[in-house]
């Protein structure tokens, strides 16, 4: 499958996943491919902690105006990015809707944070509510939302549902339903969730894809693994065999061999990793029948632009060997 088609089948793109896993990183990685194949990406970063600027070169982080992270050119679609927050959702939405001398009001009174939090799910839903308007707007080809660790993925998506069975009339109400509507539409809203290959965030991402294919009826996109050791072939005498070929990266890449301790040592707990990768690879292939894009670990501390280029080459790889066509599971 090419990825503009299967970066075009949504417009908004919700990146999530247990925290730790690489979801930012993802984001960026997707981002970066869809602008390579002409996309105009818009990144929006939820929990404002994101190291999303870096990774593209740029110091600092994130604010709620927009950012450029990559100029677009004759080839290149470009990457925007911004933060979206409860409170400044909130006051976009006043001031859309004519007003906004209340918001002058809530700002200057303090009392915005109190409104953002009054009920259960507003604070999410005004966050959707406006990510909703980015994508009606048509603000960009693809929306890249970086969206909370998955505890709070599963509020985060559910809210709305929550808040339309609670409010029968009103702006709240409406404001759900329109959210709903876009996050049950496999042609406007995705989700795609990020795994490590190990026990426990395979066990949340199964989880957490049931839980929100069952509250919300989002689509998800095939999933991705992340930080994928290459398999060695050759691995030290004593390792115990090589593994099977189920990880990214170049069969036999670095292999060692000797008598020497360290590297029988090395060669142990490399082959023990093999293992335990391709046994929770196929676990999580078994519990979540979706197909899986698998990206490589790479074995540096700061990553780049150098290190986001080569996961979004690996991305690519990984959705070149999709079948044609392939969808999301509603």
């Amino acid at each position: 499958m090419e990825p503009a088609a299967f970066l075009g089948a949504a417009r908004v793109l919700i990146v999530a996943g247990k925290g730790g896993v690489g979801k930012t990183t993802v984001s960026a990685a997707v981002a970066r491919l869809a602008s390579s194949v002409g996309m105009r990406t818009l990144v929006v970063e939820i929990e404002g902690k994101s190291g999303l600027s870096p990774l593209f070169g740029r110091p600092g982080s994130l604010s709620y105006s927009e950012v450029e992270l990559l100029a677009p050119s004759e080839t290149e679609g470009g990457i925007r990015a911004r933060t979206l927050t409860p409170d400044d959702a909130l006051l976009d939405y006043l001031i859309d809707h004519g007003l906004k001398r209340v918001s002058r009001r809530l700002v200057s009174s303090g009392a915005l944070d109190v409104v953002a939090t009054a009920v259960p799910g507003l604070r999410d839903i005004l966050v959707l509510g406006k990510v909703k308007s980015l994508e009606k707007a048509g603000e960009a080809d693809l929306i890249v939302v970086d969206a909370p660790a998955a505890g709070h993925a599963v509020t985060f998506l559910t809210s709305a549902k929550g808040l339309l069975d609670a409010f029968r009339v009103g702006p709240i109400r409406t404001q759900a339903a329109e959210v709903i509507g876009l996050l049950s539409d496999p042609a406007r809203c995705q989700v795609m969730l990020v795994t490590l290959p190990e026990e426990t965030p395979v066990n949340e991402m199964v989880e957490t894809a049931f839980k929100i294919e069952d509250r919300v009826g989002v689509s998800l996109a095939p999933v991705v693994v992340n930080s994928i050791y290459p398999v060695l072939e050759d691995l030290v005498a004593g390792a115990g065999g090589a593994g099977d070929d189920d990880g990214a990266g170049s069969p036999g890449a670095g292999a060692v061999s000797g008598d020497d301790p360290g590297l029988a040592e090395a060669g142990r707990f490399r082959h023990a990793r093999q293992e335990l990768q391709a046994a929770q690879m196929a676990r999580l292939a078994e519990a979540l029948p979706l197909p899986q894009l698998r990206l490589p670990y790479l074995f540096s501390t700061d990553l780049g632009p150098a290190e986001v280029d080569q996961l979004a080459a690996a991305l690519a790889d990984g959705i070149h060997a999709l079948p044609e066509h392939q969808g999301a599971r509603p």
